[in-house]
């Protein structure tokens, strides 16, 4: 699979870049995609939930009224969970909500969803970026002349550039994002993916394909 490069103007500069068929063509595992989205979403979970049971609400331990002959239920205390203000059954603890993958399986999810992205058509090759300054101006331009709108987008480089990151951090619906940082949940969110020239062999690297 062969895409087409382009420059900052938005115009084919003659040159093509192959897709590797081992991550961009693949059958996607839409389970595999489903586990590793949902391990990104609760590892990020702070889990610093918390209500007060029973033996934690401030309040007196006098038997409200006689066990027996008034008619109504027995209560023991005004903290019940029955009252208003008393505590709340199994309610919410801190815990954490991290789970395991095998490195395997977020592999697969990896290249499911990049294979995903590439059949949507979703995908874009840009030249190396290399802006002089930080502009949020001349990043805008950019996506302008690429014809991606205000959708959100994702823009993979094979290192950080500083100037590159300074120039899309004011754009909500930008993402600047290394190769070696990508992610099933990155990908599967944005609309569209771009990606530098150098990234794809970046791509290749963390897959270990490159050709000997």
């Amino acid at each position: 699979m062969e895409l087409s490069v382009l420059n900052i103007a938005g115009q084919e500069t003659g040159r093509k870049i192959e897709l590797n068929d081992a991550i961009f063509g693949i059958q996607p595992n839409e389970h595999a995609i489903y586990l590793d989205v949902k391990q990104f979403l609760a590892n990020n979970r702070q889990g610093t939930h918390k209500s007060k049971q029973r033996n934690e609400i401030s309040g007196s331990t006098r038997k409200l009224k006689k066990q027996k002959g008034t008619g109504g239920a027995r209560a023991g205390g005004i903290k019940n969970p029955l009252f208003r203000g008393g505590g709340r059954v199994f309610g919410p603890v801190p815990r954490d909500y991290s789970f395991k993958l095998n490195k395997k399986l977020k592999r697969l999810a990896r290249k499911s969803a990049l294979s995903v992205k590439v059949a949507e058509n979703a995908v874009t090759i840009v030249e190396d970026l290399n802006f002089e300054a930080p502009k949020t101006k001349q990043m805008v331009q950019l996506l302008n002349n690429l014809k991606l709108g205000d959708r959100n987008i994702l823009l993979v480089t094979n290192e950080m550039n500083d100037n590159v990151l300074l120039s899309a951090r004011n754009l909500q619906y930008l993402d600047v994002m290394r190769v070696s940082d990508l992610a099933t949940y990155n990908i599967m969110r944005a609309k569209n993916l771009v990606f530098v020239e150098s990234s794809v062999q970046g791509l290749n690297e963390m897959f270990n394909l490159n050709e000997e």
